[in-house]
C-alpha cells in the first residue's frame, strides 16, 4: 500500500511500490535497528525518509511483554503528525507512506516528510545560555511556547516518549530579534513513538515533562522559568498545582535527575527544588 500526498506526486511519478521507496539512495543521519532514517533530494526539493524493516517477533513480543501495544512501523508516526496537524501544532509535513507485510513482525514501511529549512534544534539554540545570557523577553516566549504545545499534547490524549529539547526545531528565518514581539515558532519532530489515546495515563506525562526537564537541566534555567513553564503547562496557579498535583511533579523531578545519572553518571549541577519556598 503507497500512500503519496497530491501536491507531491510529481516527484514521485515512478515510484510504484515500497521496494523503490526502500531503496532510496539516502545521507544517512540516524541507523537504528531495524529503523534508517536520511535525507534525499529529487529536483532541487529536500525530503527525509524513515525505512522501517522487518521487526521480527522478537521486537513483537518484547513489546507484548512490557504490557504495550506494539509499537512498530512508520505508520504510528504518520498519526501522530496528523494528529499535531489537527491540533495546530507545528511539526513534519506528510509528503508519502507505504507498508507492506502479513504480520507485525515481517511488516516493512515508510514516511517521507518535507525538509524543514531554516530551523536550528533548541539544544543548539539554548547550549550558550549559562554563559550568554539570553534576552530575558525571548527566553520567557519560548518557555511559553514549549509549556503550551506539551499542554496541548496532553490534553488531547497524546505523549511523545522522546520529549527533549532537541526534538523542538526553532524557525530562524529572519533571526531570533523577531520574536521579541511575536510568538516563536517551534516545529516538534521525531514522533515515531508517540502514543494517541483518549487520555494520557499518568506515568506517560511523567516520562514527558521529566524528559523535558532533564534535557533543560544545563541551559542554566531558574527556578522562576521552571514555575512559568509549570504555570502555562498546568493553566493552575502555583499554589494551586503544588498542592493538588504535588506528587506528579515531585515524580517528574525524580525522573529527570533519575536520567540524568544513568546518561552523565554525575549528579546534575542546577538542581533545586521546583517549589516556591515554604511549599516542598
Amino acid at each position: 500500500m503507497i500512500y503519496i500526498v497530491e501536491k507531491y506526486k510529481k516527484f514521485f511519478a515512478e515510484f510504484k511500490d515500497i521496494e523503490v521507496f526502500l531503496r532510496i539512495d539516502i545521507d544517512i543521519v540516524r541507523d537504528f535497528k531495524n529503523r534508517k532514517t536520511g535525507r534525499f533530494e529529487i529536483d532541487g526539493q529536500g525530503f527525509y525518509i524513515k525505512k522501517h524493516f522487518a521487526a521480527g517477533l522478537g521486537a513483537v513480543l518484547d513489546e507484548l511483554s512490557h504490557f504495550r501495544k506494539p509499537h512498530i512501523g512508520a505508520g504510528y508516526e504518520k498519526l501522530a503528525l496528523e494528529k499535531l496537524k489537527e491540533l495546530g501544532v507545528d511539526t513534519m509535513e506528510v509528503v508519502a507512506f507505504g507498508s507492506d507485510g502479513k504480520s507485525l513482525a515481517s511488516q516493512r514501511s515508510f514516511l517521507v516528510t518535507k525538509e524543514l529549512i531554516n530551523v536550528e534544534s533548541l539544544e543548539d539554540t539554548c547550549r550558550n545560555w549559562p554563559t550568554e545570557l539570553p534576552v530575558p523577553k525571548f527566553k520567557r516566549k519560548l518557555l511559553t511556547k514549549m509549556a503550551s504545545i506539551a499542554k496541548t499534547l496532553h490534553d488531547n490524549g497524546m505523549n511523545h516518549r522522546d520529549f527533549y529539547i532537541c526534538h523542538f526545531l526553532l524557525d530562524v528565518t529572519g533571526g531570533p530579534e523577531k520574536y521579541l514581539n511575536c510568538e516563536p515558532r517551534l516545529f516538534l519532530i521525531d514522533l515515531h513513538r508517540a502514543q494517541i489515546r483518549e487520555k494520557v495515563p499518568f506515568r506517560w506525562l511523567v516520562k514527558d515533562i521529566g524528559g523535558l526537564y532533564f534535557s533543560a537541566m544545563d541551559i542554566g534555567l531558574t527556578r522562576a522559568d521552571f514555575c512559568r513553564f509549570i504555570k502555562v503547562y498546568t493553566g493552575k496557579l502555583l499554589r494551586e498545582t503544588f498542592t493538588e498535583d504535588k506528587s506528579f511533579w515531585q515524580a517528574v523531578q525524580a525522573r529527570a535527575v533519575k536520567t540524568y545519572r544513568r546518561d552523565f553518571k554525575k549528579e546534575p549541577e542546577n538542581l533545586f527544588t521546583i517549589y516556591p519556598k515554604g511549599m516542598a
